[in-house]
């Protein structure tokens, strides 16, 4: 009869969990990394504007926002309409001199050829020669001028400083812009994420920092590339690099966690921790005997030796902690 109380006993235990299968652990404060949940901005590494460099009316605009171009593409046309009045004014005057000149080139080569028949003044063929060579200089004058205005006129087209997207394009068809005014802004050179941190942590901060970022539904990691010097509004400036930055919005908000120091805690495995009517349990030895203790848990995370959850509350340093 005893043996077979025993072997019952023995099976009782299997079936429940006996306790002698169960491991403990000692509880010691870990350090963990203390994380600051901030809010970073998409933007390009490089936006230029593409400026007009003629005053006149937007002709042709080929781009419109969120556009890809490449760097001396044409992405609009600007024309003055008084640039081609002034043109022609100047061709007409160029077929007046052209026409003086062939004169002059006539009358010179008729006084020469009185010269040599002795009829003719050697006075009469410097004065003819003299006006020879001042309808050149006009036509070279003009010319110079004519391609002044053709230079004008060129630069009319609006080219893309770089290549990237449109981020605006503020201007439509037929709207009258000034030298200097925005057709397009555009980004280009990559994406990054810009974070304002508050000044508190500033000194905490160190430059290529992995930081933890929560982009395209997933989360991913990034590295703190830059930290400015200048504090604007008690926050410090810092740029971020991302393999994997969804940029399809520009200055979009994308929330980011930043080491800014830490701290110690005590670290117990998910598994150790039991939920009972919305209140958490562990189980430690104590005085030779294993109690339940309900404790408050916080983050749960993921080290090296597994999962784990932070204890708050109900424990402390030296405890021995059951894991089933």
């Amino acid at each position: 009869m005893r043996s077979l109380l025993l072997t019952m006993a023995t099976g009782l235990a299997l079936l429940t969990g006996a306790p002698a299968l169960a491991g403990t652990l000692v509880l010691q404060p870990t350090q963990i990394t203390e994380w600051k949940a901030v809010y970073g901005r998409v933007e390009a590494k490089d936006t230029v504007p593409a400026r007009a460099r003629l005053g006149g009316i937007v002709e042709m605009m080929g781009v419109s926002e969120g556009d890809t171009v490449t760097a001396g593409q044409r992405i609009a046309l600007v024309r003055d309409e008084k640039i081609a009045f002034q043109i022609a004014s100047l061709d007409a005057q160029m077929r007046a001199v052209t026409s003086r000149l062939q004169t002059a080139q006539s009358d010179l080569e008729r006084a020469q050829t009185l010269v040599q028949r002795g009829v003719g003044t050697v006075q009469k063929v410097d004065q003819l020669q003299n006006e020879v060579t001042v309808a050149r200089n006009d036509y070279a004058a003009l010319e110079a001028q004519r391609s002044v205005l053709v230079k004008q006129e060129e630069e009319g087209a609006v080219l893309a400083p770089l290549g990237g997207r449109v981020l605006s394009a503020p201007v439509t068809r037929g709207a009258v812009v000034l030298n200097g005014d925005t057709i397009a802004s555009i980004g280009g050179g990559g994406f990054f994420l810009r974070l304002a941190i508050p000044e508190r942590h500033a000194a905490m901060l160190k430059q290529g920092a992995t930081l933890r970022i929560a982009t395209g539904g997933a989360q991913t990691e990034g590295r703190l590339a830059k930290i400015y010097p200048l504090i604007e509004n008690g926050r410090v400036i810092a740029d971020v690099d991302v393999d994997k930055l969804d940029a399809d919005f520009i200055d979009a908000r994308i929330l980011v966690e930043v080491p800014v120091g830490t701290r110690e805690a005590l670290l117990a495995p998910s598994s150790a921790v039991t939920n009972r009517s919305g209140i958490d349990f562990v189980t430690i030895e104590s005085g030779g005997e294993r109690v339940e203790r309900a404790v408050i848990v916080g983050e749960t995370m993921q080290r090296e030796e597994g999962e784990r959850v932070e204890i708050l509350t109900g424990l402390v340093a030296g405890d021995v902690l059951v894991v089933e």
